[in-house]
């Protein structure tokens, strides 16, 4: 079997199986096993299969991955997203198209304690979409604003796809998540002023919310800084040396526990529902990194690879339309993949490509990163449109209409980052 033959197979039976409804852990897992048989027989692929479960499963690398995901579902027990919404309202709301800007600036805040853009827009279309609609907000705004807010999730770390792009390409965790803050603040800053941009062509699209008295808004900062020292704390310790990820992880998750008790909001009820939470969101990312590994494996037997330096060596194709190429790709499986399944199926394939051609592994990591948060959002069917306009019932037409702009900043910032890498490397090559 060819490289190239395999890859028609391996990605056309993919599709084949997601089609029929299976899931794509099982999808990936079957694909990849059948694949591996053809290409060096049936009995090391069957030791493959019983020794990647348990090698990852295992791995002290990966148990930073349970431990963010703890310390998001006890701050998001702790009601924070509410009190996060409450005080970016205090302090932009009375502006017109204020409410958006602050859900998209509570998303940011929001993102730090997550990790994951599904559940931060989830989260924000049940906390911030009452407001808006009471003020009279367009309903393709309201939508828009937490569809884009909502991707955050994947960039502001801790984030659990750098910790997963990270041990599978063999790249510092620390410097990934250090390297994604200024790309995650620059987000922000284009969200909101994509906003005043709407709101100045079309005012009756965002109404000003009410001024908050300045004793209210001082209460309600004071209501979210311990999580924010929370993060201070987890990333500074990253940045400076103090711990590595792995620590920093079950730091925040400590942290993050001691900070719901603090508010009065953990019983024991909860504290199993956390952990049973936790528990169920692990194993299912566990479920697909075991498959994404099983599929990759049978990529590298099959030698493709390899196989893609060879091509683009041979065509002789600037490096840097490689990049733009493979970014493209990333745009189309974005409108039907959720955003761990872009990242561990495809990584495998064009990590050796992008290193060979001499870019650096943490740029790339914040870049691939970017684009799946551009393509969740990108019409006809990103993964964040569906799942607001199934929460909302927006018309998804009106929804593809407002999230344009957004896409446009997106597509802005990913030009910017691309083609000045500093943006993202200058914090990382500062660190201790």
């Amino acid at each position: 079997m060819t490289a190239w033959s395999a890859a028609l197979y391996g990605f056309g039976s993919l599709a084949v199986l997601l089609l029929a409804g299976v899931p794509i852990a099982f999808a990936m897992i079957m694909v990849g096993v059948a694949g591996t048989v053809a290409v060096i027989g049936l009995d090391p692929a069957l030791a493959l299969l019983g020794q990647i479960p348990v090698s990852q499963t295992t791995s002290y690398e990966l148990s930073v991955v349970p431990m963010f995901i703890l310390m998001g579902t006890f701050v998001s027990r702790s009601g924070i997203a509410s009190d996060l919404y409450d005080a970016c309202n205090a302090m932009v709301g009375h502006r017109r198209g204020g409410l958006a800007m602050a859900t998209i600036v509570a998303c940011g805040g929001f993102a730090a304690v997550c990790g994951s853009a599904i559940a931060t827009a989830a989260t924000f279309a049940r906390v911030a979409h009452p407001s808006m609609r009471r003020f009279g907000y367009d309903e393709g705004l309201a939508a828009a604003a937490i569809c884009a807010g909502g991707t955050l999730g994947i960039l502001i770390p801790p984030s659990v796809i750098m910790v997963i792009y990270g041990v599978m390409t063999g790249t510092d965790v620390a410097k990934l998540f250090i390297a994604g803050l200024v790309p995650g603040v620059l987000a922000i800053a284009l969200y909101m002023l994509t906003v005043q941009l709407i709101v100045w062509r079309n005012p009756a699209a965002g109404p000003r919310g009410e001024r908050v008295p300045s004793a209210q808004a001082l209460a309600a900062l004071g209501r979210v800084w311990p999580v924010l020292v929370l993060f201070a704390l987890v990333i500074g310790g990253l940045y400076f040396g103090a711990f590595t990820a792995t620590e920093g992880g079950a730091i925040g998750a400590a942290g993050a526990f001691f900070f719901a008790l603090w508010r009065g909001r953990l019983s024991w009820r909860v504290i199993l529902d956390c952990a049973i939470d936790t528990a169920r969101t692990t194993g299912s990312l566990f479920a697909i990194l075991i498959g994404a590994l099983l599929f990759s494996q049978f990529m590298n037997f099959a030698g493709l690879p390899s196989a893609l330096k060879d091509a683009v060596t041979a065509f002789g194709v600037e490096p840097l339309l490689v990049i733009f190429m493979i970014l493209l790709l990333y745009l189309v499986l974005g409108t039907f993949f959720e955003e761990l399944s872009m990242i561990l199926l495809t990584v495998p394939i064009f990590f050796p490509l992008v290193v060979g051609l001499g870019f650096d592994p943490i740029w790339f990591g914040v870049v691939v990163v970017m684009v799946v948060e551009l393509g969740m959002i990108s019409p006809p069917v990103g993964m964040n449109l569906f799942v607001v306009q199934n929460m909302l019932r927006t018309p998804i037409t009106t929804l593809w209409r407002w999230i344009a702009p957004f896409v446009a900043a997106d597509v802005l910032r990913l030009a910017i980052v691309v083609l000045v890498p500093q943006i993202v490397l200058f914090l990382p090559g500062l660190m201790k």
